[in-house]
């Protein structure tokens, strides 16, 4: 898990990216051929596995060629409440 509050976001980027190569490499998917696959540039590639910058489409079409797009799925689906009043409006829906 990534804490937010005690890393920067050039550190948090770095560490998806680093968590995105270590899963390209144990699918021994080369960048050339997830570049093909994901229709994002080699250039582009590499500089997210060396820098961590990229968009949202970005890391969307990376997560579909590296088959995870189940992923996103569960994002934000159990974010606990942060106050009563956050409980309250939930019921409002």
């Amino acid at each position: 898990m990534i804490n937010l509050y005690q890393k920067t976001w050039n550190e948090i980027d770095n560490a998806i990216a680093n968590r995105m190569v270590k899963l390209r490499k144990r699918r021994k998917i080369t960048q050339k051929a997830l570049a093909a696959k994901s229709g994002v540039s080699l250039g582009s590639i590499k500089r997210f596995e060396q820098s961590g910058e990229m968009s949202f489409w970005f890391g969307w079409k990376q997560m579909l060629a590296l088959e995870v797009e189940g992923e996103l799925d569960t994002l934000f689906d159990s974010v606990p409440f942060q106050s009563i009043e956050e409980v309250i409006n939930e019921q409002d829906k």
